[in-house]
């Protein structure tokens, strides 16, 4: 039987395997590079690590540690304040011999480092790189919102072919939400307008002897223009900014994100009501407010200028013809729509916090404001060369 190792034996291989686990660091020179050896056992060790064999270095430095066997983050805060310096002066150090862990954390550190010399500070961009940078922007939201408008008529026709995932129970919602419920703010409005232009344009008129023409000149404008601008006005502030910041919401919470993983198509669900919806109550609300215009010149025309009611409503009913009352229809039918459209936009390409959700509230309005400006002038301008 072979005896056991005597102690004398037993005490050299242990003094030899602590030697092996101490903790130790040396600087190696190889030429004009520099090799921080680390070794031994760190976690726990208080130790300083040897000082730079030369302050100056300036050639590139490296880090190994194939013997070191455990280290903490006091380690790193040694290391970082050996190599900090270095980094400072630009000198190359090489983090890729230390452990994973230990390699990640000074990276990290280093790199947060701001450098000390003195860098200029960034030119800001030309004119030509402004105006290239707001061109390629207009052009990317012109591209989403083409993209948006064809998805929105792809939901329309699945509802047509009855394949779609919206609700009448939603649809009949919205109109409510839509219609009656903005009845009075429609009302107030248009009455203050009308009485504003009936106002002026009888002032104008008497100075000729012309009141008899305030009737013409109410109902024509009325029914023909303002009527159908106001109404947009109103719903892009009261619908669009409540259509965006709903949709905004549901997507912050990822709701939409939840629709689409039950199988359910968000446009169909979400869009599609509220677009249809003001495309019904749109002409509806424009018929209102006009009424209530030509009801408020009526007023101003019979107890402040003296024209008698039955020659007001002769005149007014004799200017109303149908072209006017059709390009009025058409037109606060465009503006609802460019609303719902500007709403459902905002909302869908909100982002996910409370933030995005404000700012797309805000787009919103203005996007729809704009919007219904442009298809105003356009409008104008076609039904003219139109004759219509």
């Amino acid at each position: 039987m072979r005896q056991a190792p005597n102690g004398n034996a037993s005490s050299d291989t242990m003094e030899a395997s602590d030697e092996t686990r101490a903790p130790g660091a040396r600087w190696l020179s190889k030429g004009e590079a520099w090799v921080l050896e680390l070794s031994g056992e760190w976690r726990g060790h208080r130790g300083a690590l040897p000082d730079l064999p030369a302050p100056d270095i300036t050639g590139p430095v490296a880090v190994t540690a194939s013997a070191l066997h455990s280290w903490d983050a006091v380690l790193a805060g040694r290391l970082w304040q050996q190599l900090d310096p270095l980094m400072r002066r630009s000198v190359s150090v090489d983090l890729n011999g230390l452990p994973q862990g230990l390699q990640e954390v000074l990276a990290l550190a280093l790199n947060a480092a701001p450098p000390a010399t003195d860098t200029p500070d960034p030119q800001p961009p030309g004119p030509v790189t402004r105006v290239g940078a707001r061109v390629i922007d207009a052009w990317n939201s012109r591209h989403e919102s083409l993209t948006f408008v064809g998805e929105v008529l792809l939901s329309l026709g699945r509802w047509l072919r009855g394949a779609s995932d919206m609700r009448a129970s939603d649809l009949m919602w919205q109109i409510e939400q839509t219609g009656p419920r903005s009845l009075p703010i429609v009302a107030l409005v248009s009455f203050l307008v009308g009485l504003i232009v009936a106002y002026m344009g009888a002032a104008q008129l008497q100075r000729f002897g012309a009141q008899t023409y305030i009737a013409d000149l109410v109902t024509v404008g009325v029914v023909r223009e303002v009527a159908a601008l106001l109404v947009g006005i109103v719903l892009a502030g009261r619908v669009g900014a409540a259509f965006a910041a709903q949709i905004g919401s549901m997507r912050a919470n990822e709701e939409i994100d939840a629709l689409t993983t039950l199988g359910v198509n968000a446009f169909d669900f979400l869009v599609l009501p509220r677009v249809l919806a003001l495309l019904i109550v749109g002409p509806m609300l424009t018929a209102f407010g006009a009424l209530v215009g030509m009801g408020v010149g009526w007023l101003v025309a019979v107890v402040i200028y003296g024209v008698t009611p039955l020659e007001y409503v002769y005149a007014s009913v004799d200017s109303l013809t149908l072209p006017h009352v059709l390009v009025g229809l058409i037109k606060g039918t465009v503006y609802a729509v460019l609303v719902a459209l500007a709403g459902c936009l905002q909302g869908m390409s909100a982002g996910r916090s409370a933030q995005a959700v404000g700012d797309a509230t805000t787009a919103s309005v203005v996007q729809a404001i704009v919007w219904i400006v442009v298809a105003a002038s356009v409008l104008t301008v076609v039904f003219q060369r139109l004759d219509f």
